[in-house]
């Protein structure tokens, strides 16, 4: 069941809703019910408050937060300092509500991650429930909902273990008018960066839509996020998600922070790409490659393929869709290594080129390549005979005559294996683009 906790009205926007909704959808985690909102249940919010408030366990209070920091700086426990507690004032606009937090005793948090974590009282401090403008913060429509909705779990970081405890008393007070089971709590070891830091959407990419834009697979960052704080038994980094339904147990989850490492997250999903056959691979690849011009198909954020989209040849394409797919650990690294195909020049990597011009073997390479290709047999097996007879001809190693050829015809050092494309792009185009680039060579 999705929740969408929006009680904060200025904090949200209906279009957080949407991107939470399309990255369930993408990591195949479609809500079964919902999406409810905390912003619709005012009613019933308000119900409750009226509930506490007539049992005593609310107390308005009028404090701003100046008045509440000059009054406590010299305190051994930083927090309110209930001066409000017993001053009787009415409810207004112009206060909020506050908890009235048992003076003695000690609340218990019962974590099936971090076994049992005690509270003392006199260490929490009568917190707001409801704001001035009467709305609920979390922690009330929280309990309430979680109430109301039979929530058997509830899994979130350890970052909110603090709340916990007001959680658990606001629910006891509940319990005055209608006893309801408590949930099983659960509070899962923080993410950090590789600082070690907490992660922060200020400073880390952490948006899921990100991910998704960038080419990873739904399976892969799936099984990513899975591992996180967590493993099967053995060594196993792969793991489809009947096997993680099967085995993972919340009794087993570290305690410590988990790093999220965005290295090992795209190893992980170069080896899903290439378990793909070569179809899969065309279709999942396509919103990189060929996006739908007129919208009615999800496209990458921001993504604009480097060719004129009338230029995309599928037939094309999928000739050398099997050697991209075992070289690329992301989707979106796809058109970087296939725009030459769908370009009338290929675009020089400037960087690729001064390898070139500073072999002094580059020319005759080239001026070779030329006059072999230009007769031979079109195929990938004769053009890596030929090929290999120029390099014996010049005096070097293959790899030494695959750069100037490659960076010509492709426009990079690297990409996919040479004679492949070289057959895809016809005797023409290449021939066309080596005399292009002996000249420059020879113009300097």
């Amino acid at each position: 069941m999705l929740r969408i906790e929006d009680t904060d009205v200025e904090r949200s926007r209906p279009e957080w809703t949407d991107t939470i909704l399309a990255g369930l959808t993408w990591l195949g985690m479609e809500p079964d019910e919902g999406p409810y909102r905390q912003s619709e249940r005012g009613q019933r919010y308000g119900e409750a408050i009226e509930q506490l408030w007539s049992g005593g366990y609310l107390y308005a209070c009028d404090c701003i937060r100046d008045d509440v920091l000059a009054r406590t700086r010299d305190n051994p426990t930083p927090g309110y300092d209930g001066h409000c507690r017993d001053r009787g004032l009415a409810r207004s606009e112009h206060t909020a509500l506050r908890f009235r937090t048992p003076e003695v005793g000690t609340t218990v948090v019962h974590d099936v991650i971090r076994g049992d974590v005690e509270f003392p009282h006199e260490a929490i401090e009568d917190f707001v429930c409801v704001k001035s403008s009467g709305q609920p913060l979390f922690v009330l429509a929280n309990a309430i909902d979680d109430r109301d909705n039979a929530i058997s779990h509830v899994i979130r970081g350890e970052d909110l273990l603090p709340s916990t405890p007001k959680g658990l008393l606001l629910w006891g007070a509940l319990d005055t008018w209608e006893p309801v089971a408590l949930p099983v709590f659960a509070h899962l070891p923080m993410l950090v960066n590789e600082q070690r830091k907490k992660l922060s959407k200020r400073r880390d990419p952490v948006a899921v839509e990100s991910y998704r834009d960038q080419g990873y697979l739904a399976v892969a960052f799936r099984n990513y996020l899975a591992l996180l704080g967590w493993s099967p038994p053995g060594d196993r980094e792969k793991v489809d998600v009947e096997t993680l339904i099967a085995e993972f147990k919340l009794e087993d989850v570290h305690h410590g922070p988990a790093f999220f490492d965005v290295k090992k997250l795209t190893h992980l999903n170069g080896e899903y790409i290439r378990e793909l056959t070569t179809a899969e691979f065309e279709v999942a690849v396509k919103p990189w490659v060929d996006p739908d011009p007129d919208g009615s198909s999800w496209s990458p954020a921001g993504h604009l393929v480097p060719w004129p989209p009338e230029r995309f040849d599928e037939e094309r394409f999928a000739e050398i869709a099997p050697l991209v797919k075992e070289r690329v650990a992301l989707l979106g690294e796809t058109p970087s290594m296939v725009d030459f195909l769908f370009l009338d020049e290929p675009t020089i990597d400037e960087g690729s080129w001064a390898k070139v011009a500073r072999d002094p073997a580059s020319g005759q390479i080239l001026a070779e390549t030329i006059d072999a290709y230009a007769t031979c047999e079109w195929d990938r097996d004769t053009l890596y005979a030929v090929t290999e007879a120029v390099a014996q001809s010049v005096g070097t190693k293959l790899r030494k005559v695959d750069t100037p050829i490659r960076v010509a015809v492709t426009g990079r050092s690297v990409g996919p294996p040479l004679f492949e494309p070289l057959e895809v792009l016809g005797r023409d185009e290449v021939l066309a683009r080596l005399r292009r680039g002996l000249d420059r060579l020879n113009t300097g």
